[in-house]
């Protein structure tokens, strides 16, 4: 006998139920590609292109990673919340402390040395403005990068050799001119000249009462193409190493790298500290400073100083006619 229920048909599915798992699908949509970045960040995975690029903006995706984050909790997703506030703790991890300021463990009462660091777009940024921020800040070092003849010219010309008669210079057309020009007398230490084409001056300078020190204009290739981030693996890996038991190295200039990079974290290792992170001013944003980019900024420039040098501020500056502000450094050097 047939019963009544047997000749009943299937129900679809509940529309509830579909909802259920349309939901899980998005939630792990959106939660995997944060976990995946945590993990090249963490790791230090980020090679090649066009990872070098996008690791750049991990405090973008630090803050980001909220989203994914609360989505799963409202809906009630435990694996992909878990995941993801694994993720989020991680990234946090990584980018806040350059927002705190540390507590200077270096002597404070040395010889003092103001630095500023400014590429000149190809020579073209605004002279007159450079040599005001010198003034006024009472810079005693400028590392120049994108340093070219004309750059070289009209520097002089707004009196930068008058404020600063110290000088290696090594102007070059295009992009890979560099140069250092100081208060106190400098030693020509020569030109890193990279395989990309790419170089750094090199000075000894003679601050009165510190011990030597040596500065590099650093400026490797940019990570704009994949080629390019080859070229950039290659130029930073040549970095010199800190020497804690010998001169005092300051490495001031547009690495192309933030510290959310590997490879500048090793330079880092070596024996020395990132000025702006030390200062709290991590999240100080240098490029791009151009009205015709619509790219959220990062920080590309940095005062990079042997762990022996104390750092009291740093600031970024706007220079009409460069795509990059000017890095400023107030520091307190290792007594002779």
């Amino acid at each position: 006998m047939v019963t009544t229920e047997d000749t009943l048909p299937l129900l679809p599915e509940k529309p509830v139920r579909r909802r259920s798992r349309w939901w899980s699908a998005v939630v792990w949509l959106m939660a995997v590609p944060f976990v995946l970045w945590a993990a090249l960040r963490v790791f230090g995975l980020d090679t090649g292109f066009p990872t070098v690029q996008l690791i750049a903006f991990t405090p973008y995706v630090a803050a980001a990673s909220l989203v994914p984050l609360v989505v799963a909790l409202l809906t009630k997703r435990l694996w992909p919340a878990v995941l993801t506030a694994v993720a989020t703790i991680a990234l946090a991890a990584c980018v806040l402390p350059r927002w705190i300021a540390d507590s200077d463990p270096t002597p404070q009462d040395g010889p003092g040395l103001r630095v500023l660091s400014v590429n000149m777009l190809m020579g073209g940024a605004d002279a007159g403005t450079i040599v005001g921020l010198v003034r006024d800040l009472h810079v005693d070092l400028v590392a120049l990068q994108e340093y070219t003849p004309e750059a070289k010219a009209a520097l002089n010309a707004a009196g930068l050799d008058t404020m600063l008669p110290n000088a290696v210079s090594y102007p070059r057309p295009g992009v890979t001119g560099s140069a250092v020009y100081s208060r106190f007398p400098v030693t020509d230490l020569g030109y890193r000249h990279f395989q990309s084409d790419f170089g750094q001056a090199q000075a000894g300078v003679a601050v009165p009462g510190a011990k030597d020190v040596r500065v590099e204009s650093v400026h490797p290739c940019a990570p704009a193409t994949a080629h390019g981030a080859e070229c950039w693996e290659h130029d930073i890996v040549q970095e010199p190493a800190a020497t804690p038991q010998g001169p005092v190295n300051l490495l001031i200039g547009d690495f192309n790298a933030t510290l959310d990079h590997e490879r500048f974290r090793a330079v880092l290792d070596s024996g020395y500290r990132d000025a702006a992170d030390v200062a709290g001013a991590g999240f100080d944003a240098s490029w791009p400073y151009d009205e015709r980019w619509f790219i959220p900024g990062v920080v590309l420039d940095h005062v990079v100083a042997d762990r022996r040098v104390g750092v009291r501020k740093v600031s970024v500056h706007r220079i009409p006619d460069s795509d990059h502000k000017a890095v400023y450094a107030e520091l307190v050097l290792p007594k002779a």
